[in-house]
C-alpha cells in the first residue's frame, strides 16, 4: 500500500480507489505516530528505536508526499487554475473581474479536488505532529502561529508566477503591483472561504482559516518579490551619495503603499484592529499578514528606513522652527485663562502650548503610525527608537537652544522674555502629557515588555520599566522644573533689589515715617520704599498667569510666595530694625499689601506666608506676654509648648528672641 504510486486517471473509480489508499496510508502513519508519542513519554531511553521508525516513515513520506502534490497540481490544472490576469489597456489601474475556477467547477471535479485537498491537509497535520515530537515543545508555539496551509500554497504558487510577470514591468510604478495583488486577493477570498473552509473543517485542522491562509500566502508572495526585486535594488542605490534623494523618495512612496495595503488586508479579514488597541493575538497572525515582515530578517534595511523617515520628518519641522509665530501662544489660549478646568487636559489650547508643540507631536505620531502593521512588537519598538525617539531628543535641543537665547534678567521691564520662556515651559509640559498618555497605551506597554525581554534586566529600581518614553519624560520634567526655577529666581531677585532699601532702612518702622499710597479695599497704607517692589511683583504674576499653563503657574506662585516669606522674614530678623508701635502697624500694612497680591490665586494666601505671620504675632504681643515668652525661651524649659500656645512653629528660638529684642515699647 505504501509503495503505491498515484496518478490521474480518466476512470473516476480508479481515482477514488487510489485516494482511499492514500488516506489509509496516512491513517496508518498517524497510528504509528500515536504509538511513538507514547514511547517518547513513557520510554524515552528507546531513542534508537524511535530513530529507526522515523527513518522508515520518512522513506514512505518521501514517496507519498511528492506524488500527492503532483496529483493536486494536476487537479488544479484541469480546473483551469490559475485564471488569466487581464490587465486593462492603459496599464493596471483597473483589472477586469477574475473568474474563480473553484466556484465554477462541476460536481465530479469538485469531489476529486475536495478529496485531494483533504489528503494534503491530512499529510500536513501528520507532518506537524511529527515535528512537534521530534524537535521541541517550543515548536508547538511556532506552529500555532503558522497559518500557512500546503493546499492554499498550491493555489498561490501558480498565480504568483503570472502576477510576478506583470510586477517586473511595473518597477517604476509600484502602485500597480499593489492594485493587482489586492484585486486578486479580494476577488478570490469569498470563493476560497466558501469552498475550502468546509474542507478544512472536515479535515479537523482546528484553528485553521482558509481566508487567513489565502491572504497570508499572497502577502508573503508580494513581500518576497519586493524584498528581492525592489528593496534590494534601492538599498544598493542608497549607498550612492547623489542617488540618495531619489531613493529616499521612492522608499517613502513604497512604504506608503505597503501600509495602505496591509490595512486593506486587515479589513478583508475583519480583524478590526487599531494601533492603540491591538489585540494580544494580532502579533501571532501579523507576521504573515504584513508586507513589512521583510524587515524582520533585515535589520540593516530597518535602519535605512528609519533614517529616511527621520530626515523627512526633520525637513518638515525645520521650516516651522524658524517661524516666530509657531512659538507664540494663540489668543484662544489666553482668552480661556479663568475657566475652571482640570490640570491634565488634552488640547493644546488648554495647556497654552505654542503651535510648534502640536505640529511636532503630529510629526512624531505620523512616524509612530508608520509601523502600526509591523509584525513584531520588538521590531516596532526599534523603529520608534530610531525615528520618533531620536526626533524627540533633537526637538529637546531646540527647546534648550531657544531658552538659552532668551535673556531673563531682573532689571528688564520687558515681558517678551518671560512670555517666551512660559511658551517653552508650556510646550515641554504638553509634550510630557502626550508622551505619558501614549506610554500608558497597550501597544506601547507590549513594546516595552518586548524590549525588556530582549535585553538585560535593568537593576535600577527607581526607573519605571513599563514606561516606553521614560527617559524622554524625565528629561522634559527636568527642563520644565529648571526653567520654572529660573523664572522664580528672577522674580525673587528683582523683588530683593527693589525692596532692599525697605528692609534695610532703620527708619522704615519708626514713629516719624510718612505714609502714602492707599491700598485698595483697605484703610491701611503702604511704605513708599515698598511700592515699586509690590507693583513689579504684581505685574510679573499677571503676565505669567496669562502665559503659563495652570498646573505650572500654581507651582510657580506658591514657590514665589514661599521664597518671599523666607526672604522678608530673614531680612527682618537680620536687619536689626527697631519696631516702634507705629512701625508694627506699618509693617502689618505692608505685609497685607504683599499677601493681597496673591488673593486672585488663592482663597487664603496668608497661609503661604507662615514666617511673616509669626513675626507679626510676635510684634503684636502684649508686654507681659513678651516677657513671659522671653523668660521661657531663655531658660529653654517648655519653650516649644509655649510657642505652640501662640501658634508659632516656623521660627527658631534665636529668630524669635531677635525679633523681640528690637521691639520697642513706646507711647
Amino acid at each position: 500500500m505504501f509503495s503505491l504510486k498515484l496518478s490521474i486517471s480518466s476512470n473516476s473509480e480508479d481515482a477514488a480507489s487510489k485516494h482511499d489508499n492514500l488516506l489509509q496510508a496516512i491513517k496508518a502513519m498517524s497510528d504509528i505516530e500515536e504509538v511513538l508519542v507514547g514511547v517518547v513519554k513513557f520510554h524515552p531511553q528507546w531513542h534508537c528505536l524511535l530513530k529507526s521508525v522515523d527513518t522508515r516513515v520518512d522513506k514512505i513520506l518521501s514517496v507519498l508526499r511528492p506524488q500527492a502534490f503532483a496529483d493536486h497540481r494536476a487537479f488544479l490544472v484541469s480546473l483551469g487554475w490559475p485564471p488569466k490576469l487581464l490587465p486593462s489597456k492603459n496599464g493596471s489601474d483597473h483589472i477586469t473581474n477574475l473568474p474563480n475556477p473553484l466556484v465554477l467547477m462541476q460536481e465530479d471535479k469538485r469531489r476529486n479536488y475536495s478529496q485531494s485537498f483533504i489528503a494534503l491537509c491530512a499529510l500536513q497535520h501528520l507532518q506537524n505532529r511529527r515535528e512537534e515530537r521530534q524537535l521541541n515543545s517550543s515548536l508547538i508555539k511556532r506552529d500555532t502561529q503558522n497559518i500557512q496551509l500546503w493546499a492554499i500554497d498550491e493555489l498561490v504558487s501558480p498565480i504568483a508566477s503570472r502576477m510576478e510577470y506583470h510586477f517586473t514591468k511595473w518597477s517604476e510604478q509600484p502602485e500597480y503591483m499593489f492594485a493587482l495583488a489586492y484585486k486578486v486577493i479580494r476577488d478570490f477570498i469569498t470563493g476560497i472561504d466558501d469552498v475550502l473552509q468546509p474542507l478544512i473543517d472536515k479535515a479537523r485542522l482546528i484553528g485553521c482559516s482558509a481566508k487567513e491562509a489565502w491572504v497570508s500566502a499572497m502577502v508573503q508572495m508580494l513581500s518576497v518579490f519586493l524584498e528581492k526585486k525592489v528593496f534590494l535594488l534601492l538599498t544598493e542605490r542608497y549607498k550612492v551619495k547623489h542617488l540618495k534623494p531619489d531613493v529616499s523618495s521612492s522608499w517613502l512612496h513604497l512604504v506608503d503603499l505597503i501600509i495602505a495595503f496591509d490595512k486593506k488586508m486587515q479589513s478583508l479579514l475583519n480583524l478590526d484592529t487599531c494601533f492603540l488597541a491591538v489585540s494580544g493575538s494580532f502579533e501571532e497572525l501579523s507576521r504573515g499578514m504584513s508586507v513589512l515582515s521583510m524587515f524582520c530578517n533585515r535589520p540593516d534595511w530597518l535602519k535605512i528606513w528609519a533614517k529616511i523617515e527621520f530626515k523627512n520628518a526633520w525637513k518638515k519641522l525645520k521650516s516651522e522652527l524658524i517661524e516666530e509665530k509657531a512659538w507664540m501662544t494663540s489668543k484662544k489660549c489666553i482668552s480661556g485663562i479663568d475657566t475652571e478646568q482640570e490640570y491634565l487636559l488634552l488640547t493644546v489650547e488648554d495647556h497654552k502650548a505654542p503651535p510648534i508643540a502640536e505640529f511636532f507631536l503630529k510629526i512624531i505620531w505620523e512616524m509612530i503610525e508608520r509601523c502600526q502593521t509591523m509584525p513584531s512588537s520588538l521590531l516596532s519598538a526599534q523603529f520608534i527608537r530610531f525615528t520618533a525617539g531620536r526626533f524627540l531628543w533633537y526637538f529637546f535641543k531646540q527647546l534648550l537652544f531657544r531658552f538659552k537665547a532668551t535673556e531673563l534678567c531682573p532689571d528688564s521691564s520687558d515681558d517678551v522674555a518671560i512670555v517666551r520662556v512660559c511658551g517653552l515651559i508650556n510646550a515641554a509640559r504638553y509634550i510630557w502629557i502626550k508622551l505619558q498618555e501614549w506610554s500608558d497605551a497597550v501597544d506601547f506597554l507590549e513594546m516595552k515588555i518586548a524590549e525588556n525581554d530582549s535585553s538585560k534586566p535593568i537593576q535600577d529600581d527607581s526607573m519605571d520599566n513599563d514606561c516606553f518614553f521614560e527617559e524622554e519624560i524625565r528629561s522634559l520634567s527636568e527642563m520644565e522644573t529648571n526653567w520654572l526655577m529660573e523664572i522664580i529666581a528672577v522674580v525673587l531677585r528683582q523683588f530683593e533689589v527693589l525692596s532692599w532699601k525697605y528692609v534695610q532702612n532703620n527708619d522704615s518702622f519708626g514713629d516719624e515715617q510718612v505714609y502714602t499710597n492707599p491700598v485698595e479695599d483697605a484703610d491701611l497704607i503702604v511704605s513708599n520704599d515698598f511700592v515699586e517692589a509690590l507693583d513689579s511683583l504684581k505685574r510679573w504674576l499677571h503676565t505669567m498667569k496669562i502665559s503659563l499653563n495652570k498646573k505650572d503657574f500654581l507651582d510657580l506662585w506658591r514657590s514665589i510666595a514661599e521664597g518671599l516669606d523666607h526672604y522678608i522674614s530673614w531680612s527682618i530678623v537680620r536687619s536689626e530694625n527697631w519696631f516702634f508701635k507705629m512701625g508694627v502697624t506699618q509693617f502689618e500694612a505692608d505685609m497685607q499689601a504683599l499677601i493681597f497680591i496673591f488673593q486672585p490665586y488663592c482663597a487664603r494666601p496668608q497661609a503661604f506666608f507662615p514666617c511673616i505671620n509669626e513675626i507679626l504675632k510676635l510684634l503684636k504681643l502684649k508686654k507681659e506676654e513678651e516677657k513671659l515668652m522671653q523668660a521661657f525661651l531663655s531658660r529653654n524649659e517648655n519653650g516649644s509648648e509655649c510657642l505652640h500656645l501662640y501658634g508659632i512653629s516656623h521660627l527658631s528660638v534665636n529668630q524669635i528672641l531677635q525679633v523681640l529684642r528690637y521691639k520697642i515699647w513706646a507711647c
